[in-house]
């Protein structure tokens, strides 16, 4: 079994965020080993399952910490959950470290040093420190994955007080956050809450479990024992991890049987539901005929209302005439009386009064005839009003049907495609407000509104040509048969295009089908190759796993070599040392032994320089002898006449 491949990709940490990050360990000897890993790469297809656990990439350059660390009231609130949280956790007690009231706001170094300690072996519980704390910490934060990692240096991590202690207050709060996040992940705090938000995590609960199990028990093993004692160790936490998979796969399987059966239930509900309800093609024509109905009644109820308006007006006018009649019949009352005294005054007889109310009964019958006679007249009037108002509505329904099968058909406006610049847009000519004016209703007080619009004065009503403003049964007619005629030779011209895009599309269909007939010779082919593929892939596998145990083989003779390399390193930096020793020593005998020479040099040389001077003087006199015997001998004038220099 490959160690390497027992590691999963690390997450980072964040505040306000808890990714699961694996804890480092060391093993029995002392000695780290690494717990980075790079994780064996599947053959097998990847799956678009995402995992809990998942790493975010670092941003590059030394990130910002969000974390309002120099606020006084934040260092208190964190300082605090720290203090609650390593009583809670016994700190004192595992570190036997008793610390001050104000740790949190002046700290010392030792106090960083064990609270660092004791929060890391929260997370860690195997690791041991060996070294110094300013290169222990920096390791220790690049394994976690500690975002702010980078803006701390060795230099403030041997000096925590004074302005940088806020620094170091952010992280052991982040560190207490990850160790409670470590402590309710494996208390399966987290997974209701990712139940909710659609992530199942007992997949990833069981590898974890898996890989934190074995990992511990890797790390405890003896760097000598071979694969068949790792497997050996391994093999329990393999089966649990199988159990534990079966035992899963079990429960999906017990609840996918439950929704399959359910989900029958649900399909017979929906058929009988099916069944019972009406056909949807019918609602939905009855639900086309409701909202055509729909714009009809609001329509009419427009109209309704614009009526409704109109009686409104002429109930008010009304009103006014009834109060200008009561006012006429009060006048007309005192009229009677004031004649009734006049004639009394005149001494008009009895019968004189009967012949005159006989006379007045015989004009009122004929008035009230000459009434019901205008009544019929008003009558039939208004029903023939009626039926030409029911025409005029009618009439202008059809022109509105006009206009819009004209404006379907280009034909309005006169820039149409079809109009050719005529205007064949239809209009009717008569102003439902011409005639309907206060004069004319006090003058014609019997008639009724709707009879106005159909006058074009008090007494005279519309032509047939002045209803409409084209003339239909002439230029209309033509220009429309004529369109007609135009549309119909377009239409044989479209038809043949049609007709000869069938016969290229019939072509079409049949290279298409030919084109088909290869393409399934072509999968026929790849069918061939994918087993064939299938094939080469089964012996590709086996030939990696051959080269797998040939790596750990070889991983394991690398191991012994680094370990033969390190004995030799170290006796070679041994004799580096020696080296180093000796030159200095002999640099220092050359210094010496260069200082006697120099002092002889000069001594030497200053007895050559007086050899020197005291050959020059003995020379000196020689001359000077040499010259006196001369002279002596010659003679002074034949020595002042041919002495010539001596050359020594």
């Amino acid at each position: 079994m490959k160690r390497s491949s027992l590691q999963r990709s690390k997450g980072v940490f964040t505040p306000g965020r808890t990714p699961h990050a694996p804890r480092p360990s060391m093993d029995a000897g002392g000695e780290p080993r690494s717990n980075v890993y790079r994780p064996r790469q599947s053959v097998a297809a990847t799956t678009s399952r995402q995992s809990f656990f998942q790493a975010t990439p670092q941003a590059a350059g030394v990130p910002r910490d969000p974390r309002p660390l120099k606020d006084r009231a934040y260092q208190a609130r964190i300082g605090q959950e720290l203090l609650e949280y390593m009583v809670q956790n016994n700190f004192e007690m595992e570190m036997k470290h008793t610390l001050s009231q104000n740790v949190m706001k002046s700290p010392t170094q030792k106090d960083f040093n064990y609270m660092f300690q004791w929060m890391y072996h929260r997370i860690d519980p195997n690791h041991k420190f060996q070294k110094n704390i300013d290169q222990e910490v920096p390791p220790i934060l690049k394994q976690m994955r500690y975002p702010f990692d980078r803006s701390i240096t060795k230099s403030q991590i041997a000096a925590v007080g004074g302005q940088n202690w806020s620094t170091f207050l952010g992280l052991l709060h982040w560190m207490m956050q990850l160790a409670q996040m470590l402590d309710g992940y494996a208390a399966g705090r987290y997974d209701q809450a990712c139940l909710e938000n659609g992530v199942d995590v007992s997949v990833d609960r069981i590898i974890f479990d898996f890989l934190s199990n074995a990992y511990r028990d890797w790390l405890a093993m003896d760097e000598d024992m071979g694969d068949e004692d790792a497997e050996r160790v391994l093999a329990p936490h393999v089966e649990e991890m199988a159990r534990l998979f079966e035992w899963s796969n079990s429960k999906n399987t017990e609840e996918l049987k439950m929704l399959e059966a359910e989900n029958v239930r649900l399909v017979k509900e929906i058929k009988e539901l099916e069944k019972t309800m009406p056909d949807l093609a019918l609602l939905d024509r009855n639900f086309k005929i409701m909202e055509e109905d729909k714009v009809k009644f609001e329509e009419y109820n427009a109209v309704a209302t614009q009526r409704a308006q109109k009686y409104e007006n002429r109930a008010k006018m009304l009103q006014e005439e009834l109060e200008t009649l009561i006012e006429e019949v009060r006048e007309a009352d005192e009229e009677r009386r004031s004649l009734h005294k006049a004639v009394n005054a005149q001494g008009i007889s009895m019968q004189d009064i009967d012949r005159m109310t006989a006379e007045s009964e015989r004009l009122q019958k004929g008035i009230e005839s000459a009434g019901q006679r205008l009544d019929e007249a008003k009558k039939k009037a208004s029903e023939k009003e009626a039926e030409a108002s029911r025409v005029l509505g009618e009439l202008e329904r059809i022109v509105d049907q006009y206009n819009t099968l004209v404006y379907e058909t280009a034909l309005v406006p006169s820039t149409a495609a079809n109009a050719k610049g005529r205007d064949f847009e239809l209009q009717v000519m008569v102003d439902g407000d011409s005639y309907l004016t206060s004069t004319n209703l006090k003058g014609s007080s019997g008639t009724s509104p709707s009879a106005h619009r159909l006058l074009v004065d008090a007494t005279t009503g519309y032509q047939p040509g002045q209803v409409l403003n084209l003339n239909l049964r002439g230029s209309v007619r033509t220009s429309l048969l004529e369109l007609r005629k135009e549309i119909s030779e377009r239409r044989g011209a479209a038809m043949e295009l049609v007709m000869k895009d069938r016969d290229l599309l019939d072509g079409i269909k049949e290279a298409i089908e030919d084109k088909r007939s290869e393409v399934e010779a072509l999968e026929h082919r790849v069918g061939a190759a994918e087993q064939e593929y299938e094939a080469t892939k089964e012996v590709t596998t086996a030939q990696k796993l051959a080269s797998d145990a040939q790596i750990e083989k070889m991983e394991k003779d690398l191991s012994r070599m680094r370990a033969g390399l390190s004995e030799s390193v170290q006796i070679l930096e041994q004799r580096e040392i020696n080296t180093t020793i000796q030159y200095e020593q002999l640099v220092l005998r050359a210094n010496a032994l260069r200082e006697e020479l120099h002092t002889e040099i000069d001594r030497m040389l200053n007895d050559v320089i007086k050899f020197k001077i005291h050959i020059q003087k003995n020379l000196a006199d020689y001359e000077g002898l040499v010259t006196d015997e001369l002279e002596e001998e010659l003679g002074s004038e034949e020595i002042g006449g041919g002495t010539r220099p001596v050359e020594i």
